[in-house]
């Protein structure tokens, strides 16, 4: 070969190894493939509509919804589902100022949302144009980072990022574009996804931790979201199987541990398990795995304080600003709730366990505990204050058929089927569904966690069935939450993605109702959602099946009917529960005190 040619093919090679130029629609869409993405939710606008343009031949599904706030509860889902990222866009301002909400909530389930927000042009901006906004300042409470593309050429690198610190930060990212930007060519490298291995922790807090629970007479795991994410139920299991301790579920994580498992013993919080709050009140170590131990999940329940106040808490978090932010504990370990079981259990077998001497007879009170409050379930058909015995007492005069909520949440829970996911909105008789709701695998249950936003369930269990068409998907909703977003019915009819809705029809916003009745004695403003339209006609006006329920023996058959129309014929099914007015427990007895009125024209208000 000669000197020239030699120079020639060198040449050649090295122009071959250079970076395409493409455009920077190209690079945000291929950046998003580098990174799996599948599908988006949305609604379409001109700002990102260049992208929008390629995502068909990119292998992206874009599925449009009916409001904003909506889709980004779908990415949400999706992304709680799978473990993978959602996707959320919109047009910029208005549409885009729809997600926050939806993205709040998100924030407080760890989910790895990525929300792109097309903004006005760098040529417009500060004008106060058409559906301009400032839209960083909007999400920086509820985002784990915040990446502004600063110049088009720059488009793969922002858009990386905010999926690579989605997944490393364990929250919502905002992807923010001036719509100029999707203009013009560059010469990119498409960056592939980064891979954080999380680890263990720190040998010293590992070695403290696993001295306490050797040293345990009486442990007890709180198994949270962490080990959901993780990947870590087996990991938590076999732990739990080698202390013989009793595990409860961290509060709206129900899905942490399998619940047919004899260790299993519920989960904590508002209205969940007395059983596990028994238990846990006992324990000399916690072991909180994978959980903040957040304070609405901590706070006394059933007028029982049960936060153990002499055990020792080991707790274990990635996020090491978590630990002991909400309670005081003696051992903090910041890691991978899986590789953090993993490596207590190997250290755990190199010692005597304590408790070991105690298995069998801890085996048997988590047994006998658990049977307690079962039966307790089952003979607690409504509520027994005074203010719902009246309600129960004027269903009966009224016209029509009335459905204690208790009972239909017990013969839900009797019918559901194997492999089910279940997500619930925020309200009084969705809270009261925690007893009730049990899960064998994780990624099961999705709820609006500390956010509590209501028109949650709904969009939510539509992204979560996108993400796993082969899982049951049913939504629970109260008919003052359900209204926020049932329009999304429409959605789920459209683009064939069938699901499930339970709507609680009880004619009240329960939950704010139940404080009018703890603390301002029954004056009643603004809690009563009386109408005379069905909930199951109006899905039946938008495409979807409707199914009314007023008898008890017709729970589980509608609920079994509408799951075999979704897996088999493709079908949404919207139930509609007649229930009475009675009411559980306010969500904090603390968060409220009784009125003090100084102007006489207020003294009667007390």
């Amino acid at each position: 070969m000669t000197e020239l040619a030699d120079r020639t093919e060198k040449t050649a090679l090295s122009d071959a190894a250079k970076p395409q130029k493409i455009t920077s629609s190209e690079a945000f869409v291929e950046t998003m493939v580098a990174n799996g993405v599948t599908d988006i939710f949305g609604i379409m606008g001109s700002a990102f509509m260049d992208a929008m343009d390629i995502f068909a031949p990119a292998g992206i599904d874009f599925i449009p919804v009916v409001h904003e706030q909506g889709a980004a509860h779908m990415a949400d889902g999706y992304a709680r589902a799978s473990g993978r990222h959602g996707v959320v866009t919109g047009q910029n301002g208005p549409g885009i100022s729809n997600c926050v909400t939806a993205i709040a909530a998100a924030f407080w389930a760890h989910s790895p949302v990525v929300v792109v927000t097309p903004e006005a042009g760098t040529g417009s901006i500060g004008l106060g144009g058409f559906q301009e906004a400032n839209q960083l300042p909007m999400f920086q409470e509820f985002t784990k980072y915040q990446g502004h593309v600063s110049n088009a050429t720059r488009m793969s690198e922002f858009t990386a990022r905010c999926f690579d610190r989605a997944k490393s930060e364990m929250g919502p990212t905002q992807l923010n574009i001036p719509r100029d930007y999707f203009y013009g060519e560059c010469s990119p490298e498409i960056p592939q996804p980064q891979k954080i291995d999380r680890g263990t922790g720190g040998t010293e807090s590992l070695e403290e931790a696993a001295a306490l629970l050797a040293s345990a007479k009486n442990p007890v795991i709180v198994s949270g979201g962490g080990v959901v994410m993780a990947d870590g139920v087996d990991e938590c299991i076999s732990l739990a199987e080698r202390l013989g301790s009793p595990v409860v579920n961290s509060y709206q994580h129900n899905d942490s541990f399998p619940a047919s498992h004899p260790l299993w013993a519920g989960p904590l919080g508002y209205q969940g398990s007395k059983a596990g709050m028994t238990l846990i009140n006992q324990a000399d170590v916690v072991l909180a795995l994978g959980t903040r131990l957040g304070p609405f999940g901590t706070l006394p329940q059933y007028e029982f304080d049960y936060w153990p106040t002499n055990a020792k808490i080991i707790q274990v978090d990635a996020d090491q600003k978590m630990l002991g932010l909400v309670k005081k504990i003696d051992v903090g370990i910041c890691g991978d709730a899986k590789a953090v079981a993993q490596e207590l259990l190997a250290r755990l077998n190199d010692r005597d366990v304590a408790g070991d001497a105690t298995k069998e007879q801890r085996a048997e009170l988590i047994r006998a505990e658990k049977e307690a409050w079962e039966a307790e379930l089952d003979s607690w058909t409504h509520e027994r204050d005074e203010f719902s015995l009246d309600t129960i007492d004027e269903a009966a005069k009224e016209e029509g058929n009335w459905l204690h909520p208790r009972q239909v949440l017990r013969e839900l829970e009797k019918a559901m089927p194997a492999d089910v996911m279940v997500s619930t909105d925020i309200g009084n008789i969705n809270s009261v569904a925690h007893s009730y709701l049990r899960f064998e695998r994780p990624r099961s249950f999705f709820a609006p966690m500390s956010f509590g936003n209501c028109g949650y369930a709904l969009p939510t269990m539509i992204g979560a069935k996108r993400a796993a068409p082969e899982r049951p998907a049913i939504a629970y909703a109260g008919d003052g939450a359900w209204a926020m977003s049932m329009v999304e019915v429409l959605t789920a009819v459209r683009h064939d993605i069938p699901v499930t809705a339970v709507v609680f029809r009880n004619r009240q916003w329960g939950a704010e109702k139940k404080n009018q009745v703890e603390f301002y004695g029954r004056r009643f403003i603004a809690g009563e959602l009386d109408n005379g339209e069905s909930f199951a006609a109006m899905a039946e006006s938008m495409g979807a099946d409707g199914l009314v329920v007023d008898q008890l023996d017709e729970v589980a058959p509608a609920l079994q009917k509408a799951v075999e129309a979704q897996m088999t014929d493709g079908k949404t099914t919207v139930i509609e529960v007649m229930c009475t007015k009675e009411l559980g427990d306010p969500f904090r007895r603390d968060a409220l005190r009784k009125p003090v009125r100084t102007l006489d024209k207020y003294k009667d208000f007390v």
